[in-house]
């Protein structure tokens, strides 16, 4: 379905740098984002998937399966005991805390309006559920078995009888349709548009049994894994409560899942306990996992007083995203002691696509010769050395760290692709490497950059008054970069200056957390910073991010609208091969990156965490999850030694 891409692999994982960005990952909506995220973009169809857990029915041609793939056939065969990354004797209890920035307001994660509590999805669980160390498989959670004929116009799910929601009340197949027609009717506009294009239909057959018929012409490849992605809500509590889905809600959203609200405390502390009567605790793919009592969230104002906070023991886990605190920071007593650990773990992740992304709603931003000169002036290599002492690396394409990284010239099947399209993407790109961020020398301001960017702004039109900025009809060129961080100053001041040496208007405009969210909602910006990278297995959330159709969308940033770029998305989720995938996705990648509409930031291939030392982990992590929230567990033997010294 739409609008998300990660993780169908940990249904609770860790914060990402989004969080300490702007409160909640895109769109306040932590469990649409990932619950149905990965379910829309997995792969190809194989031949010969399924194999270990479904069957053709003699003579009807109807596939009954548990599980689905579209690359391999399932790792997980029919019976598994559990998956193969957990420790299935972790031990339950104890708490994890970690932190986030700002405050919460309500606790309805899927409308914009307001900011909701972090992690308000948690409770929430989907007809399928994928795992951590695969990529394009789908396993039945809230079903037995699916069945669905080999041209997937329909599937049919039969769903398990012993689920309840936390209140104890049995989900039957009528939440999940109330679930369908509530998404449908009352989600994201950029999310309804594309549900709209896949689901024609949803029909209860009986108490445990319902259909998705899907329209007709829309990309069959991995569009049962979307119509089993759809987070299932309780009928009775949203009449019970009189919920609006689209509007803010001071009562938390009750679910099917492991965990269930706890309580909170003013907008600045909520806490998430697990459901000692969940109905899926022995389920295998959830053995070794959900195993703390309780999660706590901890809201700052800044990201210094959050630092401080977890020096004093205010909470227990931090994910840091500041390189100058990894870097000099833990130098404090409780590091040195060996109460707090901090390590490096590896993250096998596509990177996040951070970068500034320009608002191409703005007149002055329609140009790409402006978009370009502005992207010249941002000096990676000197923010990372002087900065960032050399943790990142540079992001250059939307599938940075991954196979589906555009690279070098485009090959003939690249070329194939592009020709009927050129007329809509920039000179150069049947024949042209594809665009890569510029190098910087080690000066903060790069001179050859900078005479690139004004000789691209003169062409432009945009002339160098008599005070040394430049002018267009009379009008100044002014940027403002959207900014909530006071430790993103850091990064954005220079390169406001490096701005403004080539006559550029620029600022750091500093917003609240209130504003930023309100005006990022609305568009009411030049830069900000944002998010844009996918996931492995692209398929439909591509049109909530690049397609036209989204352009009014919250995670349609730049306000990107190209022909050319729709018609290729469409082929990306048409795909029917690894390779076919592979090629298209090339394209799609050089066609993106060739419209200047981001300055590419930074990433990490690794984890950087550091906790009190209360917590294990199994020794072998997955590649795509951190999952401290999902599969770590509590030592209660190592708590009651730091407890004893003081540590907490």
């Amino acid at each position: 379905m739409a609008h998300m891409r990660v993780d169908m692999r940990a249904k609770i994982t860790s914060f990402p740098q989004a969080f300490h960005r702007s409160g909640l990952p895109p769109v306040t909506s932590d469990g649409i984002r990932r619950v149905i995220a990965a379910m829309v973009g997995v792969v190809c169809l194989g031949a010969g998937a399924l194999a270990q857990a479904q069957e053709a029915q003699p003579d009807t041609g109807i596939i009954t399966a548990s599980a689905i793939s579209v690359l391999n056939d399932p790792k997980y065969p029919e019976g598994f005991d559990h998956l193969d990354y957990v420790n299935p004797d972790a031990p339950k209890g104890g708490e994890i805390s970690e932190w986030t920035m700002g405050a919460f307001d309500n606790l309805n994660p899927y409308t914009i309006k307001g900011r909701a509590a972090a992690m308000s999805s948690a409770p929430h669980e989907a007809i399928l559920a994928g795992t951590a160390d695969t990529v394009g498989e789908a396993y039945c959670l809230l079903c037995t078995t699916m069945e669905y004929p080999a041209t997937k116009d329909w599937v049919i799910f039969h769903l398990r009888d012993d689920v309840t929601f936390s209140d104890g009340t049995p989900m039957t197949a009528d939440d999940v349709l109330f679930s369908y027609e509530t998404f449908r009717d009352h989600g994201l506009s950029s999310f309804r548009k594309v549900f709209a294009q896949q689901v024609q239909s949803a029909q209860v057959i009986d108490d445990h049994t319902i259909k998705f018929t899907f329209v007709p012409d829309a990309p069959r490849r991995d569009i049962i894994q979307s119509a089993g992605g759809l987070p299932v809500l309780s009928k009775a509590q949203f009449q019970r409560d009189k919920i609006n889905l689209d509007e803010t809600s001071e009562k938390p959203l009750i679910g099917t899942g492991p965990y269930m609200f706890g309580g909170s405390r003013d907008g600045r502390s909520i806490t998430w306990i697990r459901n000692p009567e969940y109905w899926g605790a022995k389920h295998p793919l959830n053995i070794g996992r959900n195993n703390f009592d309780k999660i706590r969230i901890e809201y700052f104002g800044d990201y210094n007083s959050a630092f401080e906070a977890f020096k004093s023991g205010a909470y227990t886990f931090r994910n840091e995203a500041s390189s100058i605190n990894w870097a000099t920071g833990y130098t404090f007593p409780a590091v040195t002691n060996g109460s707090v650990v901090k390590v490096e773990l590896p993250d096998g992740n596509v990177a996040s696509g951070q970068g500034f992304l320009l608002n191409m709603r703005r007149e002055k931003l329609k140009d790409a010769r402006v978009r370009e000169a502005l992207g010249l002036m941002f000096n990676f290599e000197w923010s990372n050395e002087t900065l960032f002492y050399g943790l990142y690396e540079r992001v250059g394409s939307i599938w940075e760290n991954s196979p589906l990284e555009a690279s070098g010239p485009p090959t003939d099947a690249e070329r194939a692709i592009l020709a009927p399209l050129a007329e809509n993407l920039p000179d150069g790109i049947l024949t042209d490497e594809a665009v890569s961020p510029p190098t910087s020398g080690k000066r903060q301001l790069d001179r050859g950059n900078m005479r690139k960017a004004a000789a691209l702004l003169d062409a432009a039109g945009w002339e160098v008054g008599d005070d040394g900025m430049r002018y267009k009809d009379g009008r100044p060129l002014t940027i403002a970069i959207l900014n909530d961080s006071q430790t993103f100053d850091r990064v954005i001041n220079p390169y406001v200056e490096n701005l403004r040496a080539i006559g550029v208007h620029a600022s750091n405009e500093r917003v609240d957390d209130a504003q930023y969210e309100n005006r990022r909602r609305s568009h009411d910006y030049d830069m900000i910073s944002g998010h844009v990278g996918q996931d492995l297995l692209p398929g439909a959330g591509l049109q909530q991010y690049f397609g036209s159709a989204s352009v009014d969308g919250v995670f349609n940033a730049m306000g990107l609208a190209n022909p050319a770029i729709d018609k290729m998305i469409r082929l990306v989720e048409e795909a029917g091969t690894q390779d076919e995938l592979t090629t298209r996705v090339h394209a799609l990648d050089r066609g993106l990156r060739a419209l200047h509409f981001w300055v590419p930031q930074w990433y990490k291939a690794i984890h950087t965490v550091a906790y009190y030392d209360i917590f294990d982990h199994p020794e072998n992590l997955p590649p795509y999850a951190l999952g401290e929230l999902d599969f770590w567990w509590y030592n209660a033997e190592k708590a009651q030694a730091l407890k004893a010294k003081g540590a907490l």
